[in-house]
């Protein structure tokens, strides 16, 4: 996004849009974890960038598009999983960037069972920060 006012020009990074899709996403009851794929790990590596997991944006100037790849927890009704996702990805976006979000695309890859989900959550915190 850039937007011209009197003391310059303001732009918002894609990764900061990822990051705010990311994390709203997460805060979303019946998401288990993002799931990142093996393009995007290639990508990693390839690029050395820190690319969100499981996140993928379009940012233009005024208008974003975002896909996202999600594990749902088992048990959860997943079409409102999804619908809830959507709408607060959405906001979380528009309200601090104030971007308008065109679409919310939602895969989902994967069910996380209890076991299957404390492992995602153990993987993660084993991480070297």
């Amino acid at each position: 996004m850039s937007e011209e006012i009197q003391t310059g020009l303001i732009r918002i990074s894609d990764d900061v849009v990822s990051t705010i899709a990311g994390l709203a996403a997460l805060e979303t009851p019946g998401i288990a974890a993002m799931s990142g794929g093996i393009s995007e790990g290639l990508a990693k590596r390839l690029s050395g960038k820190n690319v969100q997991k499981g996140v993928s944006v379009e940012v233009g100037q005024l208008e974003a598009a975002i896909d996202l790849r999600i594990i749902v927890n088992y048990g959860s009704k997943i079409q409102e999983v999804c619908r809830d996702l959507q709408q607060n990805v959405r906001e979380a976006v528009e309200n601090m960037t104030g971007l308008s979000v065109v679409e919310v695309n939602v895969k989902v890859e994967g069910v996380a069972f209890r076991e299957e989900e404390k492992e995602i959550h153990l993987d993660e915190a084993h991480r070297v920060k």
